[in-house]
């Protein structure tokens, strides 16, 4: 099975702004660089809901997907994205208890359940000892994760978010399993920058 609208990769760069969270989604060229923009996604700060619009370009004239929270300001919220016409077509969610360790979402869509971890074991808990050391854990540092989201069923690869080395979030999205539609693709791969914190 071949979801409707598939991207085997994708770029997402986050814009930094005061009052809203901005993506960019661009796709990849041939050559591996950076291709045209897919979607532009925006993040409205201090929802009691969580909600992410994505639109077919910078003017945000055109809706063309969006996850919604189903609870208010919940950190084991389940997520389900849309189509530009309210149709649910895939969910997410944070694992909380296996994320106390190390980071694990849960993702699924027509026909796949996946569960997506950070790659490194290590670096997950460095992350969260950094945070509770004294003055240190104020210091920002771009720690660079990683994840990969398997089959639940076969263990076979479906996505896997890789963050760049740079001080603007950047991310490049492999989607190798034919199934997941790019819109879920790409919401899960925001929602690993915008939600990871929560």
């Amino acid at each position: 099975m071949t979801a409707p609208m598939h991207v085997p990769r994708f770029f997402v760069r986050q814009r930094i702004t005061m009052m809203v969270n901005r993506y960019e989604i661009r796709g990849a060229n041939p050559d591996g660089s950076e291709g045209p923009l897919l979607a532009f996604a925006q993040q409205k700060r201090m929802k009691l809901k969580e909600e992410i619009t994505f639109y077919a370009d910078e003017s945000r004239s055109r809706p063309v997907f969006s996850f919604k929270a189903r609870q208010r300001l919940d950190v084991r919220a389940e997520h389900d994205v849309f189509d530009e016409y309210g149709t649910a077509i895939g969910s997410f969610g944070k694992e909380f208890g296996a994320s106390l360790l190390r980071s694990t979402w849960h993702l699924a869509g027509p026909g796949y359940q996946a569960v997506g971890k950070e790659r490194r074991p290590v670096l997950a808990v460095v992350r969260r000892v950094w945070d509770f050391i004294p003055f240190i854990g104020d210091i920002w540092v771009p720690f660079v994760f990683h994840f990969d989201f398997v089959d639940t069923g076969t263990g076979q690869p479906v996505l896997s978010s890789e963050r760049q080395k740079s001080i603007r979030d950047r991310y490049t999205v492999d989607v190798p399993d034919p199934r997941v539609d790019f819109r879920v693709a790409a919401s899960m791969a925001v929602a690993l920058d915008a939600l990871q914190s929560r």
